[in-house]
C-alpha cells in the first residue's frame, strides 16, 4: 500500500454492498452505504491518543464517517481513530 494515513488516521477498504436480499436484486440505486469494511494502512497515532487499530482489523464505522477516496480504480475510506465505532473479533 502507498497510502500511510498520518497521525490517528485510518484507511479502510468498505465491505461490498450487498447484492441481492433474499432473492431480490438491489439496484445501485438502492444499495445502502456499507458500514463494515477492514484496516488496510494505519498511522502512528498522536502523542495525546495511542493507535489501537491495526491493519487486518475488521471495524464498524459510522454511515457518514470519513472521507471517500480512490486509488488505482478502487474507492476506500479515511477516517480518524475515533470515528471507528468498534473492532469485530
Amino acid at each position: 500500500m502507498n497510502i500511510k494515513p498520518l497521525a490517528d488516521r485510518v484507511l479502510i477498504l468498505p465491505a461490498p454492498a450487498e447484492e441481492k436480499v433474499g432473492g431480490i436484486i438491489i439496484p445501485d440505486t438502492a444499495k445502502e452505504k456499507p458500514l463494515r469494511g477492514k484496516v488496510v494502512a494505519a498511522g502512528n497515532g498522536t502523542k495525546d491518543e495511542e493507535m489501537i487499530l491495526k491493519e487486518g482489523d475488521t471495524v464498524l464505522y459510522g454511515k457518514y464517517a470519513g472521507t471517500e477516496l480512490e486509488y488505482e480504480g478502487t474507492k476506500y475510506l479515511m477516517m480518524r481513530q475515533s470515528d471507528v465505532l468498534a473492532v469485530l473479533a
